[in-house]
């Protein structure tokens, strides 16, 4: 037994010394074959360049020619890679700095045809009413069918006060229909803050250079109308309709409302090139609830957020699922002043998921009830209850003193301000809702 098994041993060293003797040429004429295969293809790209220069109806321009084969291999990749000649790429650092000229989409490619995203906050888009999944087809009655998204874009861009007309398909609309539209320039505030009840609510319309500082300074505003942090029972933080932007920006967010951990990953092709993001030490709100607001237009780095403050229990997620966008972009200047924005990474929340093409789900699904359509008589208001103190020749509480009174009746007004908000931003008013019940059950522990 022992002869076979040595043989066997002796046979599996011979044949293993026999196969490295081998790999060696092989790998080498593999490695070969598949370098002039691509030097083939080349010359097969530069023949047909050639011929359409030469034989094509109508003379070419040679480098919106070379410009569009750059581009359509970096969009067959995926949606997200193209490439910007040097006037997008101009746009793309103006867009970053929070300043731009357009309508104020962001969109993505779907279907072949240009689909919304969001409608930026406060933008001629916006005003006229673009929604998210919205799919445009024709600018000024030109189809994009065809366009790649760069270039359709590029349609919708103009002068600004110029007028451009979109035709829009919508879901639950039978037929297409124009939108007009003026073109403005988009100066974007990255966020807003503002006091409801007892509650600061921060909203984040983009990741840009700007949207750490915009949010600090808007959680300043609330504490100040609030006379102060103490009088603050939590936070809600709106990124609904936030498209994303800047990785640097949405890491700064997260962090700081954590004090520790890991907010998020990045993965690339290479093992030395991955990534990963800690939280540093300090809380800008002291540990105060937060709700997590988002919907279907929340995307890139508005997941990114949610998923650090979901992941470590820190929020509460409420809403609808989010776009799904796990991807990261590069921005690689060329020659020439253009650039190329390819996608180099995924990213991964801090339990390690990724939620490409997934979304995050929220812990508390809560759809927002869509307007009425103008010109309908909305439901007339309940009649007012009469109660015991309406009633004539009643008797007194004279176990309350008027400060007491005044302060009840403060807060009275308080909750049918917060009530009135349920009629015009259900999700928003959900939220706080949430938190308030979160802060009496505080109360009621002696927390």
């Amino acid at each position: 037994m022992r002869k076979y098994v040595i043989a066997a041993l002796g046979g599996s060293i011979a044949g293993a010394v026999l196969a490295t003797q081998l790999a060696g040429p092989l790998l080498a004429e593999t490695a070969q074959k598949s370098q002039s295969s691509v030097y083939q293809q080349l010359d097969l790209f530069g023949d047909i360049f050639e011929r359409i220069r030469s034989q094509y109806v109508e003379p070419v321009n040679s480098q919106k020619l070379i410009e569009a084969a750059i581009n359509g291999m970096l969009s067959s990749l995926d949606p997200h890679s193209s490439y910007m000649d040097p006037k997008q790429w101009h746009a793309m650092q103006v867009q970053t700095k929070g300043e731009f000229g357009g309508l104020g989409i962001e969109v993505t490619q779907d279907q072949g045809f240009v689909k919304v995203v969001t409608p930026i906050d406060g933008t001629p888009a916006a005003k006229a009413g673009i929604k998210t999944g919205d799919f445009i087809t024709k600018v000024d009655g030109k189809s994009l069918l065809g366009k790649t998204l760069d270039q359709a874009v590029e349609m919708m861009r103009g002068p600004v006060g110029s007028d451009v007309t979109l035709t829009i398909v919508r879901k639950g609309e039978k037929e297409p229909f124009d939108v007009k539209l003026t073109r403005d320039t988009i100066r974007m505030k990255a966020a807003h803050g503002k006091l409801i009840g007892h509650t600061a609510v921060l909203r984040l319309t983009v990741f840009n250079e700007q949207t750490y500082s915009d949010m600090m300074d808007g959680l300043k505003e609330a504490e100040k109308q609030a006379g102060g942090l103490k009088n603050i029972d939590g936070v809600v933080l709106d990124l609904r309709n936030n498209p994303g932007g800047l990785l640097t920006q949405a890491i700064k967010v997260a962090d700081a409302f954590l004090n520790k951990g890991e907010i998020v990953s990045t993965r690339g092709r290479q093992p030395q090139d991955d990534e990963r993001f800690n939280a540093t030490p300090g809380d800008v709100i002291d540990g105060k609830p937060i709700v997590v607001l988002i919907n279907g237009g929340s995307a890139s780095a508005s997941e990114i957020v949610t998923g650090a403050l979901k992941d470590h229990h820190r929020a509460i997620v409420v809403g609808t699922k989010s776009f799904g966008k796990g991807s990261v972009q590069t921005l690689i200047p060329l020659k020439g002043d253009g650039a190329m924005r390819l996608t180099t990474a995924r990213y991964y929340t801090p339990s390690g998921r990724s939620i490409q093409a997934l979304g995050i789900q929220p812990d508390i699904v809560v759809p927002q009830p869509p307007t009425p359509p103008k010109g309908t008589d909305k439901a007339k208001p309940e009649q007012k209850p009469t109660f015991e103190a309406d009633l004539p020749g009643i008797l007194k509480n004279d176990s309350i003193t008027e400060a007491e009174k005044k302060q009840l009746s403060d807060e009275a007004k308080a909750a049918e301000e917060e009530a009135k908000l349920r009629d015009t931003d259900f999700q928003l008013a959900y939220a706080i809702d949430l938190l308030n019940g979160m802060n009496v059950l505080k109360k009621d522990k002696g927390q």
